[in-house]
C-alpha cells in the first residue's frame, strides 16, 4: 500500500524531497503546510497538492506519514504533534535538538504503536553501502581505529543567513555530525562513550555572502572546533575532527583502518562516490560506488553535480511499514546519534568522558537489490532499458 505523505515545512529542501518522490513506488505526496501560508501554496501550485493549514495537515485523513522539513529548533514540536494526531513520522536531521526532547518523540512513537523515521538517508546510498559490504565481506579485517573529518572555514563566506550555525544550537558538530556518526554506525555499530576538547577559534565572524546581512559581525558564542574520540562497542576507536575554523586541509571525510586492509569512504552528505582500498603499503585501489539508479547525479537539475536522492530514507520506511519490519532510517538511531553528539558538547565542557544511554542496533544493510525494489516501475524499466 502506498503510504500518503503531507510535508511540513516548504522551504528550500523541500523541493528535492517533492520531485524525488516520483522514483518511488511506495511512497505519494498528497498535501503541504508551512507557518507562511504563501510558502505551502507556492509549494501546492508547483507540485499539484493541496496546500492546507497546519492543524489540518495533521488532521487529515489523506496523510499516513508526516514529513518534518522545519528548522531544527521545531522539529521536537511538529513530529509530537503529529504522533498526537496519529501519523507516523520521518524528519530532516537532527531528530531534535536537545535530549529530552528526542526521548520523548521515541517515546509517545511507542506508545501509540507509530514510526519515527529521520534523515540522514544519504547513509542508504551506494557510497556507504558499498564500504559496509566491503567491511562485512572480510576485505577490511576487524576494524581498529579510523579518523573522520568534518572540516571548513565556516558558513559565513556562502551562507546570506549564516548567524545560526555560531550560537548554541549550531557549530560543525551538531550542523553536520549526524551524515558522519550515522555512517560511523551504520559501518561500525553503535558507540559506548565520547571524549572531546572544543574551542571558539574566532571571537566573531564577518558576512561576506551576498545578501541583506553582508558585512554584519557575528559574535560568536559557541565552539566551532571539536576533538573528539568515539569509542564504539566493537573495538573501534575513530578520532573525529570537526571545525568551522580550516581554510584548507587535506583530509579525507573517513579513513577506517583494519588489520587487513585500509578503507577510504565517501562523502556521506552524498549517495554515491568511490570507495579506496589498501591492502598493501604503497597504493590505493579505487571501487566505484556502482552503475545503478541512485548513483546517477541530479543535482542541481540545471548542471548536475551530485546525487541527491534525499527521500530513500522515507520511502524504505513506508516500505517498512507495508512488510511489518524494522526501517534502517530510524528514530532509534537518529536519537543515539543525537546523544552521540550532545556528549561531544558535553566533554569538551566538562572535560569528562561521557558514556551513552541510549543503544541502538546497527541498520540492516541495504543492498542494490533492496535499492532498486523501492524504485517505481517506471524507474526501473529505465534503468533496464538503459542497460
Amino acid at each position: 500500500m502506498v503510504q500518503r505523505i503531507g510535508l511540513v515545512g516548504c522551504g528550500v529542501i523541500s523541493d528535492i524531497y517533492l520531485t524525488n518522490a516520483a522514483l518511488f513506488r511506495d511512497i505519494r505526496f498528497t498535501a503541504v503546510a508551512d507557518a507562511r501560508p504563501e510558502a505551502a501554496e507556492a509549494r501546492a501550485k508547483t507540485y499539484g497538492l493541496k496546500a492546507l493549514t497546519l492543524d489540518e495537515l495533521y488532521e487529515s485523513p489523506d496523510v499516513d506519514i508526516v514529513l518534518n522539513l522545519t528548522n531544527p529548533d521545531a522539529h521536537a514540536e511538529v513530529s509530537l504533534r503529529a504522533l498526537r494526531a496519529g501519523k507516523h513520522v520521518y524528519g530532516e536531521k537532527p531528530l531534535a535538538t536537545t535530549l529530552e526532547d528526542g526521548e520523548a518523540i521515541m517515546k509517545l512513537a511507542e506508545e501509540k504503536g507509530l514510526r519515527v523515521g529521520s534523515a540522514p538517508d544519504t547513509v542508504l546510498g551506494a557510497g556507504t553501502q558499498t564500504a559496509r559490504r566491503l567491511m562485512e565481506d572480510g576485505t577490511v579485517g576487524r576494524t581498529l581505529s579510523g579518523v573522520a573529518t568534518i572540516m571548513s572555514r565556516g558558513m559565513e563566506h556562502w551562507h546570506p543567513a549564516p548567524a545560526f550555525y555560531f550560537k548554541p544550537g549550531g557549530g560543525p558538530v551538531l550542523d553536520m555530525g549526524p551524515y558522519y556518526l550515522s555512517a560511523l554506525v551504520t559501518l561500525l555499530g553503535p558507540i559506548e562513550q565520547v571524549v572531546a576538547m572544543g574551542q571558539i577559534g574566532l571571537a566573531e565572524r564577518t558576512v561576506t555572502a551576498n545578501g541583506p546581512n553582508v558585512g554584519q559581525v557575528i559574535p560568536v558564542t559557541t565552539p566551532t572546533t571539536f576533538h573528539a574520540l568515539l569509542g564504539f562497542r566493537s573495538g573501534a576507536q575513530v578520532t573525529l575532527l570537526a571545525s568551522f575554523d580550516v581554510w584548507k586541509h587535506g583530509m579525507t571525510p573517513i579513513e577506517l583502518y583494519g588489520t587487513g586492509a585500509s578503507i577510504r569512504v565517501p562523502d556521506p552528505n552524498f549517495f554515491g562516490g568511490t570507495i579506496e582500498i589498501a591492502d598493501n603499503r604503497d597504493t590505493w585501489s579505487p571501487i566505484e560506488a556502482g552503475e545503478e539508479r541512485l548513483t546517477e547525479l541530479n543535482y542541481p537539475a540545471a548542471s548536475p553535480r551530485y546525487a541527491n536522492y534525499r527521500g530513500l530514507g522515507l520511502a524504505e520506511m513506508a516500505a517498512a511499514i507495508e512488510a511489518g519490519r524494522p526501517h534502517r532510517a530510524s528514530g532509534e538511531l537518529a536519537l543515539h546519534v543525537l546523544e552521540a553528539m550532545l556528549g561531544i558538547l558535553q566533554s569538551a565542557e566538562t572535560g569528562q568522558p561521557v558514556r551513552l544511554r541510549h543503544d541502538c542496533r546497527q541498520p540492516e544493510a541495504l543492498t542494490p537489490d533492496d535499492r532498486r525494489a523501492l524504485l517505481s516501475n517506471d524507474q526501473r524499466d529505465a534503468r533496464r532499458t538503459a542497460a
